[in-house]
């Protein structure tokens, strides 16, 4: 009984409902759809309401911010207690024993830099670690006119050269070294290593190609990394497989997008000392349609007759070379670096070069030397003639005498690279960290003698770099440079304290 009054209620609602929703106008078109797409689609009408109700839901819900605090508030004790808990990341990795044992034996110079130059401990030595070649260091003249262009233009622009930062000295060096390479134009940064890793990815960006030398130095491979491209390595100065990758990649490029094609590589090799082979290189890069990037801060100022690097060294035209990137640091007293290129390509730096347009430009005094020592390199023949004829002095008493090293540098490089020769590697079973220890040693033992020179080191990791791109490492090798600022009898001593100090070292090891 209790069902049908319940029941009857629920039909008399319904029919109310009914009947004062068709009093609505338009309910009967709302009733016709409903019906209609109930016949036809129930699964879409149960979507529809579904929708409609959710509508309903969200206009009718209270607003609320979408950037909710997850913020914790601290009191001043809770914030200064965590302060001082807290211990920050070292920078770099801590030193190991053997790298501290070394630190501590690092010899400290006091005062000018020069072929004989003073240590901490009052002892005077034979100076064979400095990049002094010409002992321009020396020079009274240099001297006076860095003197009076500081007096003139003070210690530093102290602004980026694209700002306030550009004096007239800046433009004359410029002038002078592409006048002295013989290109349309010139650059100069205000530091040397940063040179070459900005001028990279100025010109390379994701999606271009670079095809560079495997033993190229760190600061290319800065500028690599930075400029993101796709990159290949060839063989070192092996121009037949240079040339088998460039055929590859001109395959693989075929009918796809152009791209911007490079070849970076060095003049003279820094952790390898040998030069490389520029005419065929600019042969290859005109027959696969590739620029060429070439890094001459080991080889400006020494190789050539007037010091202009591997272009005047082995005759081709500078201006073959798109870009010539060089150190005006080391050889030629001075700091910084220079990209001399064409006029496109310098002007292109002065607004997307980071090193150019994000640091201060270089001091005027330094830019007034650099010109300065160009100029001496130019007019006076002899400076280089007296160097090449060290360079051949310290060589005699090295390469051809000594039973266990040879020099893998070029003829006229003044800084000799002595490494171990590969029989003797075999004969005594050496890794490769026995013989950063007999070089070590070596260093050691010379330093006792009064000769102070230096060794070839492993490139540091780059941060975020492929694992496999890290797999090439100089081999260990004794540094030797040259001065012309010792004569050719105190070369010849000083080569053979160091032939004897290989023999000693090596000679006790079983």
């Amino acid at each position: 009984m209790d069902f049908n009054n319940a029941q009857g209620t629920i039909v008399r609602l319904f029919n109310d409902a009914n009947e004062n929703f068709q009093k609505v106008p338009g309910s009967a078109i709302i009733l016709r759809y409903i019906k209609s797409s109930y016949q036809n689609d129930p699964v879409r009408s149960a979507i529809e309401l579904f929708l409609f109700l959710f509508a309903v839901r969200y206009l009718l819900a209270p607003s609320y911010s979408t950037q909710k605090s997850k913020r914790i508030a601290l009191s001043e004790e809770e914030i200064d207690e965590l302060v001082e808990e807290w211990t920050p990341e070292p920078l770099v990795a801590e030193a190991t024993a053997a790298e501290k044992a070394e630190a501590e034996k690092q010899p400290v110079l006091v005062g000018p830099t020069g072929p004989k130059s003073k240590l901490a401990n009052g002892r005077t030595v034979t100076n064979l670690a400095s990049y002094n070649h010409y002992n321009f260091m020396a020079n009274e003249s240099l001297k006076e006119k860095a003197i009076h262009t500081l007096r003139t233009y003070g210690v530093g622009p102290c602004g980026p050269p694209g700002f306030y930062g550009t004096q007239d000295v800046h433009m004359k060096t410029e002038a002078d070294i592409a006048a002295h390479l013989g290109t349309p134009a010139c650059i100069v940064y205000a530091q040397s290593f940063s040179t070459i890793s900005s001028v990279i990815p100025s010109f390379c960006k994701r999606g271009d190609i670079i095809v560079a030398d495997e033993c190229v130095n760190y600061a290319v491979r800065k500028g690599i990394q930075i400029s993101r491209c796709t990159v290949r390595s060839y063989k070192h100065n092996d121009m037949e497989d240079l040339e088998n990758v460039l055929k590859k990649i001109t395959k693989e490029q075929h009918r796809k997008p152009l791209t911007r094609r490079f070849i970076i590589t060095e003049g003279v090799f820094e952790n390898v000392g040998s030069v490389v082979n520029l005419p065929k290189l600019v042969e290859l890069k005109h027959r696969y349609k590739f620029r060429i990037i070439l890094d001459e801060t080991w080889s400006y100022g020494v190789l050539g007759r007037t010091g202009r690097g591997v272009t005047e060294a082995q005759n081709v035209d500078a201006t073959e070379v798109d870009m010539i990137i060089g150190s005006l640091s080391g050889s030629l007293c001075a700091a910084g670096g220079f990209c001399a290129a064409s006029q496109e390509v310098v002007e292109h730096q002065r607004i997307s070069s980071p090193a150019y347009t994000y640091s201060a430009a270089l001091p005027a005094l330094l830019a007034t030397t650099a010109s300065e020592t160009i100029s001496m390199l130019q007019e006076q023949p002899e400076i280089l003639a007296n160097l090449r004829d060290n360079i051949k002095a310290m060589r005699a008493q090295l390469d051809p005498r000594s039973d266990w090293v040879k020099c893998t540098s070029t003829m006229d490089s003044p800084i000799l690279l002595l490494a171990l020769k590969p029989e003797v590697v075999a004969s005594k079973n050496l890794t490769i960290e026995d013989q950063k220890h007999i070089f070590q040693d070596v260093i050691d033992e010379c330093l006792a003698n009064g000769v102070l020179i230096s060794r070839l080191k492993n490139m540091p990791t780059i941060i975020g770099a492929n694992p496999r791109d890290q797999e090439w490492q100089p081999t260990p090798a004794l540094k030797v440079c040259v001065t012309s600022g010792l004569t050719k009898k105190e070369t010849e001593k000083a080569g053979i304290t160091i032939r004897h100090a290989v023999t000693k070292i090596i000679s006790r090891r079983k």
